[in-house]
């Protein structure tokens, strides 16, 4: 499928050679699906290893010797113990405590930060960091260059074992190791994921995707390694109730709201929103609803207790490992807790809900 305007990543002939149905997203064509399809991606993931292009991601890197305080200042959580070789997720506010987006800092050392944040955000984000840079420091927007892969689920230590030396490989969740070699190609490696499973992230140049990809792929076939595309992504993040920016958060929505409190460090001095957040009134919060009724309930339908509506659901689909159709909303703080029995409005009929507690999988 071409479709004029849209970018693709490095990969793109991979995917087509590979049988993948190809859409647009976030401005770019990607692969929504293989030809086994989403269910057998999302169980290749849960029981063995999926391999995914995510290379329409942006990587901006942050370097001076203010590169820490610009960082605390423009995050909620808080970089000042960050050690080389880990990495930290936050959310970015702005003023008004609104989410301007959620996204990963890896160190490689001091005054020198790796920073990954969502497509469809890349150009906002980093005119955004760079209106609001303070004293020495750069950032500067390496996406063009950087593919990214992602190799997710309990096979990928096995797989990734076989083209990286042991002493190369992150160990510890959220750690990450920089300037090694994946089968003689220069790589960024972090154990880091969005599908709730163990799994790594590989940032390579561009130029070098296409050969670790199909690496990657040939040696994992005796492992069941297979390619998966965004549908697999996102009912993946959705079973480990991980957020989606433009559903669960956005600029209208505080990160608390979205459920991410403790990723907002209040006991820091000061960063961008913090002002707005300490005198808001938290009025919504983000809940998980298991469906008790006939449906699959989406994303933006109004959620009720009883005849009163107390939300809007922000996700939803059928969850296949679960075997359970799930959905996250945010409601109302005071209306709705754990165990309450509620109702979605799917198309003109109410179905039946219960609120659970989160994540709905957990490995």
């Amino acid at each position: 499928m071409e479709k004029e305007g849209l970018l693709k990543t490095p990969l793109y002939e991979e995917h087509v050679r590979s049988g993948g149905k190809m859409m647009p997203f976030a401005g770019w064509l990607l692969p929504v699906q293989y030809e086994a399809g989403v269910l057998a991606e999302h169980m290749a993931v849960r029981n063995k290893c999926g391999l995914f292009d995510v290379s329409h991601m942006g990587e901006i890197l942050c370097q001076g010797k203010d590169a820490l305080a610009n960082l605390n200042r423009l995050l909620t959580n808080d970089y000042t113990s960050l050690a080389d070789g880990q990495a930290r997720y936050s959310p970015m506010c702005n003023a008004q405590g609104g989410v301007i987006d959620d996204l990963i800092v890896y160190k490689a050392g001091d005054g020198d930060y790796f920073i990954v944040v969502n497509a469809a955000n890349k150009d906002k984000d980093f005119a955004w960091m760079c209106s609001q840079a303070q004293g020495d420091v750069a950032f500067s927007d390496r996406s063009a260059d950087i593919a990214q892969l992602a190799l997710q689920g309990p096979a990928a230590p096995d797989i990734i074992s076989r083209l990286v030396a042991a002493e190369s490989i992150p160990a510890a969740y959220y750690s990450c190791r920089f300037n090694v070699q994946m089968d003689g190609v220069p790589a960024m490696i972090s154990r880091t994921g969005y599908t709730g499973e163990d799994g790594f992230e590989i940032y390579l140049a561009a130029g070098d995707a296409p050969r670790i990809w199909n690496r990657l792929l040939a040696v994992g076939k005796e492992y069941g390694l297979c390619p998966c595309g965004l549908g697999a992504r996102d009912t993946l993040r959705l079973e480990a109730a991980m957020p989606l920016y433009g559903h669960e958060m956005d600029e209208e929505v505080s990160p608390l709201a979205a459920g991410l409190k403790m990723f907002v460090k209040m006991d820091k001095s000061d960063f961008i929103g913090k002002a707005a957040l300490a005198a808001g009134t938290l009025t919504e919060k983000r809940v998980g609803l298991q469906v008790t009724g006939r449906g699959i309930v989406r994303e933006q339908q109004d959620v009720y207790s009883g005849d009163r509506r107390v939300g809007r659901t922000t996700s939803g689909t059928y969850a296949p490992f679960l075997q359970q159709a799930v959905a996250m909303a945010r409601v109302q703080a005071d209306a709705v807790t754990v165990g309450d029995r509620l109702t979605v409005d799917v198309r003109g009929r109410r179905v039946a809900v219960e609120v659970v507690k989160l994540p709905f999988y957990k490995r």
